[in-house]
């Protein structure tokens, strides 16, 4: 992922909030958050998923003139491309694993961010009825406007070597 511009605003971090059911009043009410430790409205763990809504070739998002990913266009479960760390390829299965965040600071309306993703460490386990696992890591640096690490996020995929034994 590459995003060159997400502009946080005080309305995505509540929507962000309301459709994670979160309720915190940190997220939403100015007052309210003027008197806690931040000082002020912040956003909640994993926001920073959100700035996939401003990458142009996010991998879910189809190209002008394809049809939605599961829209009926070709079978739900089956992905044209992968993205890396996230999983799918080789010749059996692939999933999201795990994803991490480390927050150098809290982000908060007004903040502009950028994301640029790398590759980060890859291993192998043996699996008991699909041969090798083959793991992989993807980090995307999230920075401010003025140019400052603001969250480290670490995806973990995993690919399986061949299909589960059934």
């Amino acid at each position: 992922m590459a995003v060159d511009r997400f502009p946080v605003e005080a309305s995505h971090i509540m929507m962000f909030a309301r459709s994670v059911a979160d309720d915190n009043q940190i997220y939403y009410d100015e007052e309210y958050a003027k008197e806690t430790e931040p000082g002020g409205i912040i956003a909640p763990p994993t926001f920073a998923q959100a700035s996939a809504q401003f990458d142009p070739d996010y991998f879910l998002r189809p190209k002008v003139g394809e049809p939605w990913f599961g829209s009926g266009g070709e079978p739900t479960g089956i992905k044209r491309e992968s993205s890396g760390g996230g999983g799918g390829g080789g010749g059996g299965g692939g999933l999201h694993a795990e994803q991490h965040f480390e927050y150098h600071r809290h982000v908060g309306p007004g903040d502009v961010l950028t994301a640029t993703t790398g590759p980060g460490k890859t291993w192998e386990k043996e699996g008991k009825r699909s041969g090798k696992l083959m793991f992989s890591e993807s980090v995307t640096e999230y920075r401010d406007q003025n140019g400052e690490l603001v969250i480290t996020a670490r995806g973990v995929g995993v690919r399986t070597e061949r299909p589960v034994d059934q």
